[in-house]
């Protein structure tokens, strides 16, 4: 049988959150399913197909979509067009998105619902695009997976959707972050922080990730504690705000804070595992995948006690309120003054367990196989 996926963020080096969870599905599934036909859609020519199976194929769809005009005009013109010509028996869209113009069996992976928390961090029309839309891709998805539980009961409390539709499906961790040793840690931190110990946050710098608060509350730490730690920011400045810029310029301990573009998975990962301590102040995470990579590399986290943050950091992690930099600050103190994190470590081991790319492929793959066989006695 036929199935399409959508593959608009599998774009190769630049590879982010959602563009990881559809390449590491889609190269299990197709995988799993070597008798059926995997038909890959995109919305823009790309020149390095990533190797996904044999059975895979790749299709590119116009227009580019990367605007709600132009969202519309993929999902409900291209994408069904092209599920009928080529009698297509299932879609899978891991990015939240589905066509309503579509009559074959949808599933959707949903990763967060920002927009009715933070809608001023929108734009107007990609706001309201979404919460047009959003409540009928529930409605017309066959199934939809949550990527926790944190996403889950949101979408069940804010768009009323029965429970039973909704089933979770974690991301994975990439099998570059683990452990390193302390010769290369000290080697990293010697290229990155001059050598010093550093907390570490991982992500785009939007409002939402609360880095104002994280730059005050580590200056509170900083001004309690004779320590040389620093405080490395890694991603893209694409939201970033004078009201950080200014915080940052305004702390005494400016110098202490190093900020890092995008960086290569290979990269990251051991910049990640030659961290102190991984922190994540934000106030919504659809699921945190910093947090994951951080326990899979043996580092202690800090996290918000918002939303998804805490269910995937685990019983070892240091919890804080997002909206007080003082208590942030005290979940510093307390990790700078415990010395031994063993035990929170160890904690980290069992918890990462529950989060992994296989597990994640059977639970959407035995969705699949049910569909697929229910289409399949019907049409006998």
């Amino acid at each position: 049988m036929k199935i399409a996926f959508n593959a608009r963020f599998i774009l190769p080096d630049q590879l982010e959150g959602i563009g990881w969870y559809s390449y590491e599905l889609i190269r299990r599934l197709s995988v799993r399913f070597p008798e059926h036909e995997f038909l890959l859609l995109t919305d823009r020519n790309i020149s390095k197909k990533p190797e996904c199976g044999k059975n895979v194929s790749w299709h590119t769809l116009y227009p580019p979509a990367r605007h709600p005009l132009l969202w519309w005009i993929w999902f409900e013109w291209s994408v069904p067009r092209f599920l009928k010509n080529h009698e297509v028996d299932l879609f899978l869209s891991p990015d939240g998105y589905l066509s309503l113009a579509a009559n074959i069996p949808q599933l959707m992976v949903f990763h967060d619902l920002a927009y009715l928390h933070y809608p001023d961090q929108i734009s107007w029309t990609v706001r309201n695009y979404y919460r047009y839309f959003v409540p009928k891709f529930m409605r017309k998805a066959s199934l939809v997976f949550a990527v926790s539980q944190a996403t889950k009961d949101d979408i069940i409390q804010q768009l009323h959707v029965p429970s039973e539709k909704i089933l979770l499906a974690y991301n994975g961790c990439k099998d570059e972050f683990h452990a390193i040793s302390l010769d290369k840690r000290e080697k990293v931190r010697a290229r990155v922080s001059h050598g010093a110990p550093y907390l570490l946050f991982v992500g785009a710098m939007h409002p939402r990730k609360n880095l104002v608060n994280l730059v005050k509350a580590f200056t509170i730490f900083k001004n309690r504690q004779f320590s040389d730690i620093k405080l490395l920011l890694v991603g893209r400045k694409a939201w970033m705000n004078r009201e950080l810029e200014r915080t940052i310029s305004q702390s005494p301990y400016r110098n202490d804070i190093i900020h890092l573009n995008y960086l290569e998975k290979a990269e990251l990962s051991e910049i990640t595992a030659s961290a102190e301590a991984l922190i994540m102040p934000s106030y919504l995470e659809g699921f945190g995948v910093p947090v994951l990579e951080a326990l899979y590399c043996d580092v202690p986290v800090m996290v918000s006690d918002r939303f998804s943050l805490p269910e995937v950091a685990g019983p070892g992690a240091f919890v804080f309120n997002p909206d007080d930099p003082t208590d942030m600050a005290n979940s510093m103190s307390q990790f700078y003054q415990e010395k031994d994190h063993s035990h929170r470590i160890a904690l980290g081991r069992i918890h990462r367990e529950q989060f992994s790319w296989d597990h994640t492929a059977d639970i959407i793959a035995l969705a699949i196989s049910r569909i697929l066989n229910e289409k399949k006695y019907l049409s006998k």
